[in-house]
């Protein structure tokens, strides 16, 4: 494997001080490549993103996290509104749920303004951007936040007993053992190899993958309590009155699943209600469904559109954007050293194994290939046009 420096830049460096696609600042100020909007860290991301909300005339509104990145720098969530105050029907766009996914939701956001999108808004219809609603995870190149959470695992209801995956619990040694090389790492794997053998590949994706609450740190941990992210995305909910709105959107950006580029729009509405219906009629044929078996994604605990059906009801229209990237042992190999990293390894920003696996992890959820980025705006653009149709004709 390649090892490659994780690309970072600090509160006092120019965003083109490190970056191949020459910015100069504002709306007006990239080069008109498709891949002039995808950053090249969290700072850069949020340097971006702010100074074209500033040349639009948009306030954006920041959410600041009580933490900071690799290089001391402060993190922020950050929303900006687009179209009419009072607009019945909104269309949400949200990045880095998963952290390090933060390059391609952000890229998305970051297109459609480029390309002109607040200025086509149809009537009462507003965009509201949440740009990195997890900066910890974005910063430090992780799919979790700050408290070692999956956000996408976090939505449950922690007044009642937490969910199970007893899959999980037998595999939890093995999966991210305390070596990944040499004889402890040999017997894990084929631990993981004899176990597998016994079962479906359904089932090994569900334990593995599906969400659990016993292992702080570990795989898909789903927390004890709501995160400082989820906190923040429920009070933005709150503060834009959008329960109150006639129909609201949601497109949440993801990677990591599924074929090379190809973006998959898993619907979170379930079968048979109007959320559900509208979705299919939205984005037509290619809206996969985890708990139909239609889907790359296997069902899960404590997914973010729980959380949203809970605040919006069923005038919610909910999908999560899924890019695929490399095949899932790739992505068990990346995930298996970031987690060690941080739970038995010693993280130094600046040291080679670090840097190794930074650049790993950042590779499988942000390839950074022309085709790959041509692909993935493509589609992106193709989504959020079929959405803001729907809000139009509904």
């Amino acid at each position: 494997m390649d090892t490659v420096t994780p690309k970072q830049t600090t509160h006092r460096e120019s965003a083109t001080s490190q970056s191949p696609n020459v910015w100069t600042g504002g709306a007006r100020g990239f080069a008109m490549e498709p891949e002039a909007c995808f950053p090249n860290d969290y700072t850069d991301a949020r340097q971006r993103f702010l100074g074209t909300c500033d040349e639009l005339g948009v306030k954006a509104n920041p959410y600041s996290n009580p933490n900071r990145g690799p290089l001391d720098e402060a993190l922020f969530t950050d929303t900006a509104w687009f179209g009419p105050a009072d607009a019945g029907r909104v269309l949400v766009l949200v990045s880095s749920t998963h952290g390090v996914e933060g390059f391609c939701g952000c890229g998305a956001q970051m297109d459609w303004l480029l390309t002109g999108g607040p200025k086509h808004l149809p009537p009462d219809v507003a965009v509201l951007i949440i740009h990195v609603i997890n900066p910890h995870g974005f910063a430090w190149l992780r799919r979790v936040t700050e408290e070692g959470v999956d956000l996408n695992r976090n939505w449950v209801d922690f007044d009642k007993p937490l969910p199970e995956n007893p899959g999980f619990n037998e595999l939890a040694d093995v999966l991210l053992p305390r070596e990944i090389e040499g004889p402890v790492f040999e017997a894990a794997e084929a631990s993981i190899k004899a176990w597998r053998q016994t079962r479906d590949e359904e089932t090994f994706q569900i334990a593995r993958g599906a969400g659990q609450y016993t292992h702080r740190g570990h795989f898909n941990f789903g927390g004890f309590e709501p995160t400082w992210a989820r906190r923040t995305l429920e009070a933005i909910v709150a503060e834009k009155r959008l329960a109150e709105r006639d129909i609201v959107a949601v497109v949440d950006y993801h990677t990591g699943q599924g074929p090379f580029g190809y973006g998959e729009p898993i619907c979170g509405n379930l079968p048979g209600t109007i959320g559900n219906t509208r979705a299919k009629a939205w984005y037509g044929e290619s809206v996969t469904e985890p708990t139909l078996g239609t889907s790359t994604s296997v069902p899960k605990t404590g997914l973010s559109e729980y959380g949203w059906t809970r605040m919006i009801g069923e005038r919610l229209v909910y999908v999560a954007l899924e890019f695929g990237t490399y095949d899932p042992e790739n992505g068990r190999r990346v995930l298996r050293q970031d987690y060690w990293l941080h739970l038995y390894g010693k993280p130094d920003w600046h040291g080679q194994e670090t840097r190794r696996i930074k650049a790993d992890i950042r590779k499988r959820y942000y390839p950074d290939t022309d085709d790959w980025r041509q692909m993935m705006l493509f589609r992106s653009r193709q989504i959020i046009k079929q959405a803001l149709d729907g809000l139009t004709g509904e």
